[in-house]
């Protein structure tokens, strides 16, 4: 029988590590720096959020992470292979919730005979029971993302890196999908490597929060969340160390000129 994903192996000496990474794209006027000098460790099982303006490149940060792309200079080692979890569900809308991740099943060498069951297994595990049969149509926004973090746990990865996963979800789908984030990564011990824009959501969620400054990236600072979860959004210390980030956060922003 396959298992759902893989623990962070504890003895292992990282999850994911950046060993003075920075990223170039061509441009316009030349080579544009969008990445500088990036040295960031994920420890196993830990949870990281990586915080930013927009365009400060953490969507990047994450792809390199990924390996769907390479840095211009520096390192990149993760403890195997990443699973990838977007803003987007990308579901494949003429499968169903169940063969969407019997589909990630395949692609990682699951016997065909143990496919269903593992995939109801994982439905289970996001709670989404039951909904093996159902087209993506027939979901929310909310369900659709829970059957790709289904599928993206089917890969058996022990680092899940997500893409401000939870965006486009109204406030309260939003609130319900970080207490299931919670508590899946409490249950299975993955590391968390999670992209946002929104400061509350970083706090909430993380063990650790990193600040990217605006283009080019790099860290501005990083904070330890000694808060014990579950948490609320509206808790008065998670409103209260997003308060201090922000101030920060909107300082990094008027520095380097980005309104």
């Amino acid at each position: 029988m396959a298992t759902a994903l893989a623990k962070a192996d504890p003895s292992a000496e990282y999850a994911a590590r950046l060993d003075h990474v920075s990223k170039s794209f061509a441009g316009p006027g030349g080579q544009q720096l969008v990445l500088d000098d990036i040295t960031l460790d994920v420890a196993p099982g830990e949870f990281v959020t990586l915080l930013g303006a927009s365009g400060c490149g953490k969507s990047t940060l994450l792809n390199l992470v990924a390996g769907l792309d390479r840095p211009t200079t520096g390192s990149i080692g993760t403890d195997g292979r990443p699973a990838l979890m977007f803003q987007e569900h990308a579901l494949f809308p003429w499968l169903t919730a169940g063969k969407n991740i019997e589909l990630a099943l395949k692609l990682r060498g699951v016997a065909k005979a143990d496919r269903r069951t593992e995939a109801d297994r994982l439905l289970d595990l996001v709670r989404l029971g039951g909904a093996h049969g159902k087209r993506v149509h027939e979901l929310s926004g909310g369900m659709r993302q829970r059957v790709a973090l289904a599928r993206a746990l089917g890969q058996e990865s022990s680092l899940l890196l997500m893409d401000e996963p939870f965006a486009a979800l109204d406030a309260i789908t939003r609130d319900v999908l970080h207490d299931e984030l919670t508590r899946i990564w409490s249950e299975t011990g993955v590391s968390v490597l999670f992209v946002t824009h929104n400061v509350r959501e970083a706090v909430r969620l993380a063990q650790r929060v990193v600040l990217l400054s605006s283009r080019p990236g790099r860290i501005a600072r990083e904070w330890r969340v000694e808060l014990p979860q579950p948490r609320r959004i509206e808790d008065a210390p998670v409103a209260e160390l997003s308060v201090e980030i922000t101030d920060v956060l909107r300082g990094e922003i008027r520095r380097h000129g980005r309104h």
